[in-house]
């Protein structure tokens, strides 16, 4: 049983999509969660877009808990970008908030941990497009591939320290900012149709994703460490 009592989960992305979602997953399974965003979350008000974020965040979380059990790095930008059309500003700003962030509150939570001497567990949402990606999302695919790999050397290297690191590569979910991206330039109800025609008939949901997650995070999924696990309807490598 995914059983989060007396744990307390700080989670980045918290006011919306698939960040919300872990967010209130966690606190189903009984944890304290503290949340983090940009737009008001009832928790963290933060922008990890800027250097100093992840070190502020975590000061203030251990103001408000006193402790940080499990971590989810659920944050990030989906800002397009191919090698034909990329610029240095949007290369930047998702490296920033995709891959610098999530290292240094890894780091943060991983000191922590440390210190106090205690296990814990860290979650990372990256993406299916980690394997490869498509072209116009280039560097978000970079990123992505680049926090897969953390996942791993952390879990590697930490794992005397009994500090858990796993990581969900996340396929297409229709959150509120998906049908809202699509909708604008290919009409309402196309993304509907485009679930319609997935395997199972719809798309993997949030709450799906979340569940992983809490699994992930829970002492059920011990000793489990340093796996990316596949969330889509599809499996890579398999013949087209």
């Amino acid at each position: 049983m995914s059983d989060l009592s007396e744990k307390v989960v700080l989670v980045t992305g918290a006011a919306r999509g698939i960040g919300a979602a872990i967010a209130a997953a966690c606190e189903a399974a009984g944890a304290e969660v503290i949340g983090v965003d940009r737009d008001p979350c009832g928790g963290i008000v933060a922008d990890l877009a800027e250097a100093e974020a992840p070190g502020r965040v975590f000061a203030e979380a251990m103001e408000q808990a006193g402790r940080v059990d499990g971590l989810v790095n659920a944050a990030g930008i989906t800002t397009r970008a191919s090698f034909m059309d990329a610029d240095v500003e949007r290369f930047d700003a998702l490296v920033a908030v995709n891959f610098r962030a999530p290292f240094f509150l890894m780091s943060e939570m991983i000191r922590h941990l440390k210190e106090r001497g205690t296990a814990g567990s860290i979650v990372n949402i990256q993406s299916m497009n980690a394997h490869c990606g498509v072209a116009d999302l280039a560097i978000y695919a970079g990123t992505k591939g680049g926090l897969q790999t953390l996942t791993k050397n952390a879990a590697q290297h930490h794992m005397a320290d009994r500090i858990r690191v796993n990581g969900i590569n996340l396929g297409w979910v229709a959150t509120e900012t998906e049908a809202a991206l699509h909708a604008a330039d290919k009409g309402p109800g196309w993304l509907e149709a485009q679930g319609e025609q997935q395997p199972l008939g719809r798309f993997v949901t949030a709450q799906e994703c979340a569940a992983q997650a809490v699994w992930m995070l829970s002492d059920a999924s011990a000793p489990m460490t340093g796996v990316n696990v596949d969330l889509e309807q599809w499996v890579v490598g398999a013949p087209p």
